[in-house]
Formats: C-alpha cells, structure tokens, sequence
C-alpha cells in the first residue's frame, strides 16, 4: 500500500566523511521541512545563491556520479547514494545543509545513512504525496544502452541487466519491486569499478578519496576487497540503487515497470527528461483515489524543472 501523506524527519541528523571524486571532507545535516518543500540542498560555505533543489533539470553532469547545479553556478555532487536513502526510507521534504560540494560517498552505498535515518522518527505532514504513474510505454535507446518504463498498478518495479566483459561482473540481472521486496541486499550494494580503469579515472580528476573501504575494485577474475561482494548480485544491486537516487529527482515517487540495460546515471537522467516531455504518457494521482486532477496537470508540471 502506498503512502497517502508526504514525510518529513522529526530532528536534525548529521554525519561527516570523505567526498569520492574530490577527496574532501564534508559536514551534512538533515532538517525536517514543510510540505511540498521536496529535497533542497544548502551549500553553507557559500555567503548567498546556495540553494540547490534535488530536480533533474538542474543535472549538469552525470559522468561516473549525479551532479546537480544551480542558476548561480553552485554545485552539489555525488547526491545519489544519500537520494536513494531518502527514497527508500520515505522521506518527501528536507533541507540538506552541506559545507563543501561533494556528499561523503561513506562506505559507498546507501547502508550509512540508512542506517542513521532509522534511528529517527519520521512525521506524516498534512498535504498528500503525489506520484507519478506511467499510463503508456516510454523507451529511451542511446546506443548499446536502453532504459524503458510501462505501466504498473501500485508500485515501482526495476528490471536491470548489466553486461560486462569482466568475467567478475559478467552478466548480472535483478529484478526488484520496490513496494513489496526487501531492500537490504540493494541498500548496503557498494560502488564499483575496474581496477585497469582507475589511473585513467585519476588522471581526469576524479576518485580522490576512493579507496577499499568505500568502492569495490576488480582486478581481473578476482575482488581486490577484503570479504569480497557483500551479495552475489552486488553490480547490478548498486546500479539498480543508483537509479533509485536518480528517479527521486522526479520530484514524484514514480509508479512503472522500468526496464534498463547497461544503463547509468546519464541514461536515468536523459529519460527522466524524456517522461517529463512525453506529459500524455503519465499521469499525477494521489495513493488514495489515483485519479488525476486538473490542478496537477495545468500548473504542477509547469513547474516541475524550476531551479533554485
């Protein structure tokens, strides 16, 4: 059954760690927020223009993680794994103050800050979530890549297949229904790379403080990570939480059967646009009567994609 009431946190949480591509030290600290507020994010090391709302209009990069960007210049990175936590616990409004440009990537996936948001209450709040439920087939094909969505009842459901020529990754499928299956195994599914790809990663800037203790590295036929894969289906778990993140910049909780091959951040994000310019395809309902009103269709998704 879905929720009928958007969510907030009862107090502030906070958690400090490492930024993946920078290898910067970051401070970040959740607040409840009112209704329709949606996930705001605030550079505090910026004296003004330092809000960023969590909307995929507002993507300006995808390569190797989600970065979102204000009309200011302002950026925030590496926002899918905390996202993802949000999406999968149920929170609909908060403000994320951060004080530097990348979220601590912890231990890689979503578990840390999982693991700290259940320790809090979350608050039903007076105005109804919205969901957006996909009413004709939508497909996206760039290449070898492909990403598509159907119509489903009551919930999101994800069919991923990743195709490595890594005999280690090789050929991973999961399906996951995000209303009725357990989450754990998608959750606590690390970031990942290939051990060959990671000077050419460097040497564009980018993992400075990865390392073993927050991606997992394969070398060949063999997981260079002490303990090895937390699942078997480790890869493709992590990509299927990935998109989790990504789809929560919908600004909706998302009601379809997702298809994806080889997909990524990019992919996600392109598609995303592609829903949003195909309005016959989908409809905003809310959990209790999913019947969509004219007040959502007329002004609603005008504003969908409105910066900070």
């Amino acid at each position: 059954m879905q929720e009928i009431y958007q969510k907030t946190l009862t107090k502030i949480i906070s958690f400090t760690g490492i930024g993946l591509h920078s290898g910067k030290s970051a401070k970040v600290k959740l607040f409840p927020a009112d209704e329709n507020h949606g996930i705001v994010f605030k550079r505090t090391d910026l004296d003004k223009n330092n809000l960023i709302k969590a909307n995929f209009a507002n993507v300006t990069s995808a390569r190797l993680c989600t970065t979102l960007e204000n009309n200011h210049g302002a950026k925030v990175s590496t926002v899918e794994h905390l996202l993802a936590a949000l999406y999968i616990i149920g929170i609909d409004n908060a403000l994320i103050e951060i004080d530097n440009e990348e979220v601590p990537i912890m231990d890689g996936s979503s578990k840390d800050f999982i693991d700290i948001l259940e320790k809090i209450d979350l608050v039903n709040q007076s105005k109804k979530r919205k969901y957006l439920k996909i009413s004709d087939k939508i497909e996206l094909i760039d290449n070898d890549r492909k990403i598509s969505i159907e119509p489903n009842n009551t919930s999101l459901e994800v069919d991923f297949q990743l195709n490595y020529e890594n005999k280690i990754i090789g050929n991973q499928k999961n399906k996951i229904d995000f209303q009725k299956d357990n989450l754990d195994e998608v959750c606590s599914s690390r970031t990942f790379c290939l051990f060959e790809d990671i000077e050419k990663i460097k040497k564009s800037g980018l993992a400075k403080g990865g390392s073993l203790n927050n991606a997992v590295v394969v070398d060949k036929d063999k997981v260079l990570n002490e303990g090895g894969l937390r699942n078997k289906k480790e890869f493709v778990n992590h990509k299927i939480l990935d998109l989790a993140g990504d789809f929560l910049l919908s600004g909706y909780r998302i009601i379809g059967k997702v298809s994806c091959y080889q997909g990524g951040h990019e992919l996600t994000n392109l598609f995303l646009r592609k829903i949003f310019n195909t309005k016959e395809s989908f409809k905003l309902i809310e959990p209790n009567s999913f019947e969509v009103t004219k007040k959502f269709q007329t002004k609603e998704l005008d504003k969908i994609a409105v910066n900070a």
